[in-house]
């Protein structure tokens, strides 16, 4: 059984000295690739050197995540396309890129005003770079999921070449991703008690267009919550999903990694 990891933060686990434990954990736990998603400047070479490092089982994203843009976002996204002509290992996908409502400041109405419009024109630009290079889009949208399609609508990018990751929207919206052709993909939210909405979201989009994820180290599966996660906790999602879709563990895991692998070009 063979399991793909589609989103993952591995920066602390690297700075910690924490990274060949947490592979080799991965590894036994049948999670063979993993994807580490660019947020920032400050981690972008960091991937790119775990991906030259340990090759086949680190892939990487760059991209400016909503919550790392400020005033010098322009700067930052001026570096992306970098990445795809100089030398060492290419990135899979652009991202994670998108909007983010639930972290402006609640208390300045002006400031958060300030900031979303910085977050709109570093996504667009992202969107347009996304578009030339023909690449994957990994889409991180907050509370800010139908101001994200009208900007991906109006980009000219194909919309097979993006994932919402982390879904944590209902049935409804998953329509709208996969009748324009886009995918969601799902972390361990996918196993809490209270996400029915998003177990209703992974079934309205279906199995044979399943990929999961686990955003490690956040948002742990059951019946690990509460304690830091990892890539090789992403079974106990697949697992769950397994029950959702009412298929044995090998499927999910078949399925999951086809789809991770062509959309991603792994």
């Amino acid at each position: 059984m063979q399991l793909i990891d589609t989103h993952t933060h591995l920066d602390g686990f690297a700075a910690r000295g924490e990274l060949p434990a947490v592979l080799a954990r991965a590894a036994e736990a049948g999670v063979e690739q993993m994807i580490a998603i660019g947020t920032a400047a400050d981690d972008w070479g960091v991937y790119r050197e775990l991906a030259r490092e340990y090759g086949h089982q680190v892939k990487y994203s760059v991209g400016l995540h909503p919550c790392s843009v400020d005033a010098n976002w322009a700067e930052a996204v001026g570096q992306i396309e970098d990445f795809w002509v100089g030398s060492g290992p290419k990135p899979v996908a652009l991202g994670e890129c998108g909007l983010d409502r639930f972290h402006l400041p609640k208390d300045d109405s002006a400031k958060a005003a300030e900031i979303l419009g910085w977050q709109r024109a570093a996504f667009r630009v992202q969107l347009d770079l996304a578009r030339r290079l023909g690449c994957p889009l990994v889409v991180h949208s907050r509370g800010a999921f139908q101001e994200c399609v009208e900007l991906i609508d109006g980009s000219g990018v194909a919309w097979e070449r993006v994932i919402f990751h982390c879904f944590t929207e209902g049935a409804a919206e998953m329509a709208e991703l996969t009748k324009r052709g886009g995918f969601g993909s799902f972390t361990g939210v996918l196993t809490y008690k209270s996400a029915e909405n998003v177990r209703a979201a992974a079934r309205a989009q279906g199995l044979q267009r399943l990929m999961l994820e686990t955003d490690a180290p956040f948002l742990t599966p059951m019946p690990h919550r509460g304690k830091p996660n990892e890539p090789a906790l992403m079974r106990h999602t697949a697992e769950y999903a397994a029950g959702i879709f009412g298929v044995e563990l090998e499927e999910i895991a078949a399925v999951s990694t086809r789809n991770a692998r062509a959309f991603f070009g792994l």
